[in-house]
């Protein structure tokens, strides 16, 4: 190996034998290692962490609205005191005190009629003529047939009386003197059932005229001239021939809720209120009611009594009747968008302590945008106003902030 060669050599010896590293223990090494490891898995771990962290907390918000989500938020409101007027408005119907069909009570054919709907007829006064040809003919036979046995009796009474004589002198027989004297009795019967039945014809001949069985107004009239008439003791079907009304008094019908019933005795006072009379009040008095309750509508029909000597109100219209009660009724008025329609009845839902509760109710009188409560309210409910129709009793809900909450919707 050349000089030069030799010495650049030693000289990088001498040089790697005098550095730092090289002067080192083995044993140093591993710990040098180790610690590289240590901050290399620091660095990954802060990494890690630094993505999974933000996901977590993400979630964690997810979780947290979802469930403030699924806990509806609703709105309150109180049910209020009803007026303490003591005046309740109720559908009425108003009916003719007396309302009778006029029916013929024998055939024949309209000979004639005199009064036409709308007339106004006193009872008794004529409305009608019928002609009954038939009926007439009938009569005059039975008139013929009670002669015969008029003459036939007459005839068999001087017989019977005969007999008895000649039994006296023994010159009939006892069982010929019964025979006559029977006959006598049957001949008898024959003439009263000659006269029963001319007395019928007489009858049925007096219906020809039909007349009106109390005063009042004509309000139908189903016939004219030359129509037959049929009376329905053929078999036939019987036509009503007029309709007759009495206008004064009306009678006023008017089905009271169940819980005014108590309140509603005969005496009471109300007045009449009709579209077409605005402004106007007609006064009536409650002279009946029918103490029963209907299972249907658990209403009282009660009847009112209305002067109407001038006949302006007409039978059959529809009105108001404004009924003056002694006394208040313990009701509430809510919201009508508090109400639920639910299959087993008409309910609302109530708040406390953060759960709703479904209450039953009855309701009253329809106010439009308000509807009366007559039970199921005590007064402190706090209803949800617009409910969601899947609302079940025990369902947890929150108070919408749009303002405070009520007092006690929390306790």
């Amino acid at each position: 190996m050349p000089v030069a060669e030799r010495d650049n050599v030693e000289q990088r010896v001498t040089s790697q034998n005098d550095s730092p590293i090289g002067n080192r223990a083995p044993e140093e090494r591993p710990r040098l290692n180790w610690l590289i490891a240590v901050v290399a898995f620091a660095i990954v771990a802060a990494v890690v962490i630094a993505g999974i962290v933000p996901r977590v907390r993400a979630r964690a918000t997810l979780r947290t609205e979802t469930n403030q989500l699924a806990v509806p938020a609703v709105s309150l409101v109180q049910p209020k005191h009803a007026t303490s007027g003591q005046e309740i408005v109720l559908p009425a119907n108003v009916q003719a005190f007396k309302d009778a069909p006029i029916y013929a009570r024998t055939n024949g054919y309209l000979r004639k009629w005199y009064v036409d709907i709308g007339g106004r007829v006193k009872a008794g006064e004529l409305l009608a003529d019928i002609d009954t040809p038939e009926v007439e003919q009938q009569l005059r036979q039975a008139r013929a047939d009670l002669a015969t046995a008029e003459a036939n009796v007459k005839l068999s009474e001087i017989t019977a009386t005969r007999y008895q004589g000649l039994l006296k002198t023994d010159s009939v027989s006892q069982q010929d003197a019964d025979n006559a004297t029977s006959d006598y009795a049957a001949k008898k019967a024959i003439v009263q059932s000659a006269e029963a039945n001319v007395h019928r014809l007489q009858d049925l001949s007096s219906f020809q005229k039909i007349y009106a069985p109390f005063s009042g107004v004509i309000t139908q009239r189903n016939t004219d001239i030359g129509q037959l008439i049929d009376s329905g003791s053929s078999g036939g079907t019987k036509a009503e021939l007029f309709h007759i009304a009495a206008p004064d008094p009306l009678r006023v019908y008017v089905n009271v809720p169940q819980v005014y019933s108590q309140l509603t005795k005969p005496g009471l006072k109300a007045d009449l209120t009709l579209a077409e009379f605005p402004g106007r009040h007609f006064e009536g008095t409650l002279v009946r009611t029918a103490d029963a309750i209907d299972q249907t509508t658990r209403t009282l029909l009660i009847e009112i009594q209305v002067h109407n000597p001038t006949g302006e109100l007409l039978t059959g219209a529809y009105a108001e009747l404004h009924l003056k009660l002694p006394g208040n009724v313990s009701t509430f008025t809510i919201p009508v968008n508090t109400l639920l329609f639910r299959s087993e009845g008409l309910r609302v839902a109530s708040v406390k302590d953060n759960k709703a509760t479904l209450i039953p109710i009855t309701l009253g009188r329809d106010f439009g945008s308000e509807v009366e409560v007559l039970t199921g309210l005590n007064g402190d409910e706090h209803l949800i106003v617009n409910p969601p129709d899947s609302i079940v009793s025990g369902q947890q809900v929150r108070m919408a902030q749009t303002g405070p909450s009520p007092a006690g919707a929390n306790q």
